[in-house]
């Protein structure tokens, strides 16, 4: 009886502190030196917080410019091939197809993406520009140019587009590892034939995965109640400074529409992998390991594990790397080389540190007990 009655003397008191906090944000006091001086207590001082969402106007204006609208379609050659395609897989196509009554119709979305060089590299989603091969890009102030592919990475959903332009706005990448859980974020798109779209929200979650629907995909999502449909896909996800933390990428709903939270692949991720396609024309190595975090894991099994830091093996990829060295779903990976893992993003740094052909060692725990693989890295 006593525990009861110290649990709710301590809920009452906590009570009271969080309404007077709630009451402090909306004091404000006279001077006494003049009445006619007011001095408002605002919420950030009150609260102990550096900044609150009015902060966003200066955010806004720097990433709007390098945030662009993209265009992309079927060339008429490229439809035709995949046409005799699917005639030659299924030949009743040609009678069900909608090429029966003419020509057939050639692929066409849209979507956004981020400027991220002042000499036109554009960071975009992979499902953006996939299967397609014409490509135009439509920047803030309406200048439109036609678009390169230079590499794509469909296993973390990225794609770098290249415009001949020079002189351009564009964003510098962030350490998304500093965003923390309920910091205020903006999310930039530029969809469909609207001008810049921004809106506001909070970081929900950090090192989310199962979204893409791959079974080789690469996944540490932020998760944000930021509205992002469609069209704002590929766009950017910035901090309160103006500077890239994520590229929005996926909306989890059976219509693609938001319906209260939506993703970005963090900017960590997004950096390494763009520099290889830059350089290389998409990622130098895979492991192929499809991972999970120790705490989405737990959620996600119900299964309490006693080893806390690493990433949960989930799935290994026939015919990969790691398949080849003998990792087994449920292996725990905690360490490649001397780097420590704690989520499918160190895993991606780590293996954009080396080329094809390396052998590394991977530290894992099984059953229990700590073990560790020579792993040959393939493409």
């Amino acid at each position: 009886m006593k525990k009861i009655f110290s649990l709710m003397v301590a809920g009452a008191t906590g009570g009271l502190i969080v309404l007077a906090g709630l009451f402090s944000v909306h004091h404000y006091t006279i001077s006494k030196d003049s009445a006619s001086d007011v001095h408002l207590t605002s919420a950030r001082q009150a609260l102990g917080i550096e900044s609150m969402p009015g902060d966003f106007i200066a955010a806004a204006d720097k990433a709007m410019p390098a945030v662009v609208h993209i265009s992309v379609k079927e060339s008429q050659a490229l439809t035709r091939s995949r046409s005799d395609q699917q005639r030659r897989r299924d030949p009743f196509s040609f009678f069900f197809g909608d090429d029966f009554f003419g020509n057939p119709r050639g692929r066409e979305g849209k979507g956004s993406g981020v400027i991220i060089t002042r000499d036109g590299y554009i960071v975009t989603n992979n499902h953006v520009i996939e299967m397609t091969d014409d490509y135009e890009v439509t920047l803030h102030d309406d200048r439109k140019f036609k678009a390169q592919l230079v590499g794509t990475d469909p296993r973390t959903d990225i794609a770098v587009l290249k415009i001949d332009a020079d002189a351009l706005p564009f964003l510098q990448f962030a350490n998304s590892d500093d965003v923390r859980v309920g910091e205020w974020v903006l999310a930039v798109g530029n969809p469909f034939d609207l001008t810049s779209t921004v809106t506001a929200g909070i970081v929900s979650a950090k090192g989310r995965n199962r979204i893409l629907k791959r079974n080789d995909a690469i996944e540490d999502f932020i998760q944000t109640d930021a509205v992002v449909n469609p069209g704002n896909s590929g766009g950017a996800l910035i901090n309160q400074e103006g500077d890239l933390i994520g590229v929005n990428t996926a909306i989890a709903t059976a219509t693609g529409y938001y319906a209260g939270y939506s993703f970005a692949i963090p900017s960590n991720m997004v950096e390494p992998i763009v520099h290889n396609i830059i350089d290389f024309g998409g990622p130098r190595v895979s492991l192929g390991v499809y991972v999970a975090s120790i705490k989405d894991y737990e959620e996600y099994t119900e299964n309490e594990l006693e080893q806390k830091n690493g990433v949960v093996v989930t799935e290994v990829i026939d015919g990969s790397a790691a398949q080849y060295a003998g990792i087994l779903p449920s292996d725990i990976i905690v360490k490649v080389e001397k780097e420590e893992i704690n989520s499918a993003e160190d895993l991606v740094e780590v293996m954009n540190e080396h080329k094809i052909g390396d052998q590394i060692q991977i530290t894992l725990i099984r059953n229990g007990k700590a073990e560790k693989v020579s792993v040959l890295l393939k493409s």
